[in-house]
């Protein structure tokens, strides 16, 4: 077995400080990636009522934070996602099943109150860090 690696990564969201958490985090094999909003680096909304588009972008955010931990996509394997309005989980699932063919990691939804007006979706991310034959680190 290697030794722990235990990383944080944090990006200046607007929550992040304030409540004391970080966007991702790494303990050994195992990452954990917070809430993600389609909040842009500007502060703006992205894609403000769109809930496809705003998936794409939260989920390209989510690659970002695994990626800094020494994950990637292909090792997620749980998301779950909190919709404004449950009707929008048609457009979250064909987003979804964009970024993740062949990956099929376990997701589920529901839905919930969000912070800004226009947003559609927040989602979350587990991932285990692991070879081909599911053998991590």
């Amino acid at each position: 077995m290697s030794d722990l690696v235990l990383e944080t990564v944090s990006t200046g969201g607007r929550f992040e400080k304030v409540a004391a958490y970080s966007r991702a985090r790494r303990v050994g094999p195992f990452v954990y990636v917070s809430g993600t909003t389609a909040i842009e680096p500007t502060g703006i909304l992205h894609a403000p009522g769109d809930t496809y588009a705003q998936t794409r972008f939260i989920l390209a955010r989510i690659e970002e934070a695994l990626e800094e931990t020494g994950a990637s996509l292909a090792h997620v394997v749980r998301t779950r996602a909190f919709l404004r309005d449950i009707a929008g989980a048609a457009d979250f699932g064909r987003a979804h099943g964009e970024v993740f063919r062949g990956i099929d990691p376990v997701t589920s939804g529901v839905e919930v109150g969000l912070t800004t007006p226009g947003m559609m979706i927040e989602i979350e991310a587990d991932a285990v860090v692991h070879d081909a034959r599911g053998i991590h680190w």
